[in-house]
């Protein structure tokens, strides 16, 4: 057989396979909590690496411009059937090839150039894409924002009102990359339509929690939702477009030709298995878990004298104040310092931060990955005995090599994939 199609990845190309077998150890071997990463399942892992690579796919299922599209269409309609199942939606949009696309799509369908967004502000939890000004969103359209209250940390729905009230927006953008506060969409829902606007909500965070009912649905209340499906979800790094019927059509057109040419429809696929998986009585239990392990180290981290932003946590993620009013760390060093001991933070900024972004006065936490890895409250209260050790003392040489030991002691009973892979696979078998 020729060569091209059985020569593997170690046989032609040592730097990449190296670097994969490098990310595997890496994944493997440490505790993963950024809040916006999670673990695919062996199945998602496989889909993604099928010949559906090969398949140039514009167009729709059924309405293609190509030849040859039987068996993508079977792929993407599932995906389109199991996602309109999970949320209850009327139209399912499966092409975005990210949350950032799938939000342009939504404003370029919902918006004129010019139009007046009132997002969430970026340093108080919400998004890129809901009116930064180095954004599209905030490039394109004129923007009011509106964060949480200084002292609650929390969203004032009265002040958000009145901020809708003045600035008129056309659409009203709700969601988070930083919130961890059960958001009520209902009540945005009826703000919105005091003003005469749509409301976009952006889910990208919390919809593996809404697809199972533990976080209200905003599908009820909101003309279009969108949402990553990563995170939560649990599916491969993509986007998701969902919106009422009579949007259907030109949202549809608004992603393709609006902005993006053909599909990948092995993403596609993997979305069709993710999102299976998210139909199966086990993801409501994963779900659930997420939950608890979340209060549970937000609850170590504040007995250990940290602050957790806002008093606690409602879904998988918490902001901690590292910087203390000048008594701590900034969130850049607490950063470097567990990234030292194999702990995956993000610096992140915190309500009315004095940092810069780059900087940061706190990190963002989230419990979906180690989660999936099987880890409960238990080992949550373990882990967050370790991050607090190290942020108290970032410079100490005998407590970063103690938790350390402590991190390989831990992930080396909760095992996921085979760390072998590329050049250095004698060792094991394939990470998938």
């Amino acid at each position: 057989m020729n060569q091209f199609f059985t020569a593997s990845i170690s046989d032609t190309d040592l730097l990449i396979s190296d670097a994969i077998h490098d990310e595997v150890r890496r994944q493997s071997d440490g505790l993963e909590l950024i809040a916006s990463e999670n673990f695919v399942s062996k199945a998602v892992l496989e889909t993604m690496g099928t010949v559906f690579t090969n398949k140039y796919a514009e167009g729709y299922p059924g309405k293609r411009y190509y030849g040859g599209c039987e068996f993508a269409d079977v792929v993407e309609q599932a995906a389109i059937d199991r996602a309109k199942q999970i949320f209850g939606c009327e139209h399912a949009n499966v092409q975005p090839h990210s949350g950032a696309q799938a939000n342009m799509a939504v404003l370029m369908t919902a918006l004129e150039h010019g139009d007046t967004i009132l997002g969430m502000n970026l340093s108080h939890g919400g998004h890129l894409t809901h009116g930064h000004p180095l954004n599209f969103s905030g490039l394109y359209f004129k923007v009011a924002d509106y964060g949480v209250n200084r002292e609650t940390e929390q969203i004032d729905y009265d002040e958000l009102q009145r901020k809708a009230e003045e600035s008129k927006p056309k659409l009203l953008i709700c969601g988070a990359s930083a919130y961890p506060r059960t958001i009520d969409f209902e009540r945005i829902g009826q703000i919105a339509q005091c003003v005469g606007a749509k409301v976009m909500a952006d889910i990208a965070h919390i919809a593996g929690l809404v697809a199972v009912g533990l976080h209200p649905s905003p599908v009820p209340h909101c003309e279009f939702v969108t949402t990553t499906t990563h995170k939560t979800l649990r599916g491969p790094r993509a986007g998701l477009a969902m919106c009422r019927e009579e949007f259907a059509k030109d949202l549809d057109r608004r992603v393709f030709p609006g902005v993006q040419g053909g599909p990948l429809i092995h993403i596609i696929a993997a979305k069709a298995v993710a999102f299976g998986e998210a139909l199966s009585p086990d993801f409501k239990a994963y779900q659930q878990q997420v939950l608890d392990n979340a209060k549970a180290l937000a609850a170590s981290l504040a007995e250990a004298g940290l602050r957790i932003v806002s008093g606690g946590t409602d879904n998988h993620l918490m902001l901690v104040d590292v910087w203390l009013d000048g008594k701590g760390i900034t969130g850049k060093e607490a950063e470097k310092a567990l990234e030292a001991v194999n702990i995956t933070v993000n610096k992140n900024t915190i309500p009315f931060d004095t940092q810069k972004p780059f900087v940061a006065s706190g990190i963002r936490i989230g419990t979906p990955a180690l989660t999936t890895r099987g880890m409960k409250v238990d080992e949550m209260a373990q882990i967050g005995g370790m991050i607090a050790s190290v942020l108290h003392e970032p410079a100490s040489d005998e407590v970063k090599s103690r938790v350390r030991r402590e991190v390989a002691e831990l992930t080396a009973q909760f095992p996921m994939y085979s760390s072998g892979m590329g050049s250095k696979s004698s060792e094991a078998g394939s990470a998938v």
